[in-house]
């Protein structure tokens, strides 16, 4: 890795207005109540474990940042793989756990081809109810960790990424921003309707062959800068875009005049991976501009609900 880009990185992204230069959040005080009841508890390892949720036995990887004190309250980052794949393989690609927050890799439920999926997707488990399952986890957490309850994200790739959109969707009350990657968002037939404006970052490849930048219809997945734009709507944004160059093979689009920020990151030729990562994160062209932990880090960091 390029010590010099984090600076590099973070002055085109203050550039394209994406974060700000104060994008440390405040502590909050015992008196306050975004504190939550595992403050002052003593915080269980890193590690895998379990949570009961309609009627199944869930499981997810966690980690805690080295320097974990109970009495600071930290940021929690819920992370949803794609399908197939397994919280502890995120974890593995995304470099997510290098962020000071407490950061959640949930696993799903085996579906379709005996295969992990989330819901909203056409292969996923039937009945099962993962947005349920993301309260019964958070709720868990919050109770074992201090969190800032303002400070609650989620983000992922691919399927686990077309989840956190229905997640805004349904959970604005608990999430603060989401920042799907590869997002595979099949169209569900019910009308998203955030009880408030929530910011999106989204990271798609233009040469993405899994999840086609384009869309395709076929497989009820939209034109991605259409899904953006719907976004921006929702967040009552104006229609005025400002695109800045990162690199040689990354264009920043970000939504002028919003309620809660929208912005667009789109990899020339990207294929269905990680940017920043190798190739264990999926099919394609990966590329090495920016790492997408990096850039979700700062984009969260600048965000509170």
């Amino acid at each position: 890795m390029n010590l010099a880009r984090p600076k590099i990185l973070a002055a085109l992204l203050m550039t394209a207005g994406l974060v700000t230069a104060a994008t440390t959040l405040p502590t909050a005080t015992a008196a306050e109540p975004s504190r939550t009841t595992g403050c002052g508890k003593q915080a269980a390892p890193t590690g895998d474990y379990t949570v009961e949720s309609g009627g199944l036995t869930r499981t997810y990887r966690l980690h805690i940042p080295d320097n974990y004190k109970p009495s600071k309250q930290y940021p929690l980052i819920l992370v949803f793989h794609g399908r197939g794949k397994t919280g502890a393989q995120t974890e593995a690609f995304s470099d997510l756990s290098k962020l000071d927050a407490v950061v959640a890799y949930p696993n799903g439920v085996i579906g379709d081809e005996n295969k992990q999926a989330w819901q909203g997707a056409p292969y996923s488990a039937k009945g099962v109810d993962d947005v349920k399952f993301t309260a019964d986890l958070l709720d868990q957490l919050e109770g074992k960790y201090c969190v800032d309850t303002r400070t609650v994200y989620a983000t992922g790739k691919s399927n686990g990424a077309g989840f956190t959109a229905i997640l805004a969707c349904r959970m604005a009350d608990r999430f603060a921003a989401i920042a799907p990657v590869s997002g595979a968002f099949y169209i569900e037939g019910t009308r998203c309707a955030p009880s408030r404006p929530v910011p999106v970052l989204d990271i798609h490849g233009t040469g993405d062959t899994t999840i086609p930048y384009g869309g395709d219809g076929q497989r009820d997945l939209p034109d991605v800068q259409t899904w953006v734009r719907d976004w921006s709507v929702r967040d009552h944004c104006d229609q005025d875009t400002k695109v800045s160059q990162l690199g040689d093979d990354v264009l920043i689009t970000k939504y002028k005049g919003c309620d809660a920020d929208v912005v667009h990151v789109a990899v020339t030729d990207g294929g269905h991976s990680w940017p920043g990562s190798d190739a264990s994160s999926g099919p394609g062209y990966v590329s090495q501009t920016f790492e997408a932990h990096e850039l979700i880090g700062d984009f969260f960091k600048a965000h509170k609900r």
